[in-house]
């Protein structure tokens, strides 16, 4: 039975914000599973799809840049010659190229951990008349997860797993101005939308695809120095930190990842789907952003059923051809 958002209890874990990917997964036999991972050429997306393969999960990485794919495929393989890893194209915001995954995609998938994205584009960027980053982080990701879903259907007791951020406190989805075409255009406040539609994504899938067995929840990694914060002046977000009170350490990139492979793997969630999690627990709900350190908690309108469902339908009619 899933768990709806609402559950008076949170979920925790005996794991915590240093606990890493392996960590996470140890002991859990993946063999006969099949996942895919978005973005993994790189970040967390490397040591998420290292984790999935090292304990015996066939791993797709669905990246931009093949090449730098297979360098990982390459890589993982070096450190587990058992592993099963092959590599795939695609580009979030280019709908041909999701269409093809989709068409090339064969059999059931146990796991889907949408983790590519963009962060900050310092430019408001239009792609299909959509604001860049919410075109790649959520339509591009909507549009894999809805077009892969009868493959997640085949699957028993299919996972989504929606990477989202704290970023998601600084904005709601501005649905009378997705674009920013009248809300002057800020990086951060783009990147926050995008994320909170992330989190809202899991909401509704979890709702519309319970009868499917499909669970989706969302996740903030941490804070990682990776190739995302490419647009980011990364000394003035670490004074920001400290500003905030929030921690100045850094995480690892596989430490990054533990979460994503939580709420992929773990039986502790099992049957859990619609919630956002952080430091591989459960986060609480806050009721504005000054009782946040800009890091931790879930802001209430991310986990609103009725912004779900609304984003949904909005969602599907900005890619008309979705089912």
């Amino acid at each position: 039975m899933t768990v709806t958002p609402t559950a008076p209890s949170l979920v925790e874990t005996p794991f915590g914000e240093f606990s890493t990917a392996d960590e996470v997964a140890e002991g859990i036999d993946l063999t006969g599973r099949r996942a895919v991972v978005t973005g993994a050429s790189s970040g967390i997306g490397v040591e998420t799809a290292r984790t999935l393969a090292g304990h015996g999960a066939q791993v797709t990485l669905a990246v931009r840049n093949t090449e730098a794919g297979e360098q990982v495929a390459a890589d993982i393989r070096a450190g587990a010659p058992d592993a099963r890893v092959d590599v795939r194209p695609l580009e979030l915001a280019d709908r041909a190229s999701i269409a093809a995954f989709v068409e090339g995609w064969d059999g059931p998938l146990d796991l889907l951990v949408d983790n590519a994205g963009v962060m900050a584009l310092p430019e408001r960027t239009l792609v299909d008349g959509q604001e860049m980053q919410f075109a790649t982080n959520h339509l591009g990701h909507f549009a894999l997860a809805t077009g892969l879903h009868r493959a997640l259907a085949a699957a028993d007791g299919a996972r989504v797993v929606s990477v989202s951020s704290s970023a998601h406190l600084r904005c709601p989805v501005l649905f009378d101005d997705l674009a920013f075409s009248f809300v002057p255009y800020d990086p951060f406040l783009a990147y926050g939308q995008s994320k909170t539609a992330n989190v809202l994504f899991a909401v509704e899938a979890t709702r519309r695809w319970a009868d499917d067995g499909i669970t989706v929840n969302a996740l903030m990694p941490g804070g990682i120095a990776t190739g995302l914060q490419r647009y980011v002046d990364l000394e003035a977000l670490m004074a920001a930190r400290r500003e905030a009170g929030a921690s100045e350490v850094l995480k690892t990139p596989q430490q990054g990842a533990a979460t994503s492979v939580l709420l992929a793997v773990s039986p502790l969630l099992e049957g859990v789907g619609g919630r956002y999690f952080e430091d591989c627990h459960e986060a609480p709900v806050i009721g504005e952003r000054a009782e946040s350190d800009g890091r931790h908690g879930v802001a209430p309108f991310a986990l609103d059923p009725e912004n779900a469902a609304r984003l949904w339908t909005v969602s599907e009619g900005l890619l008309p051809t979705t089912r």
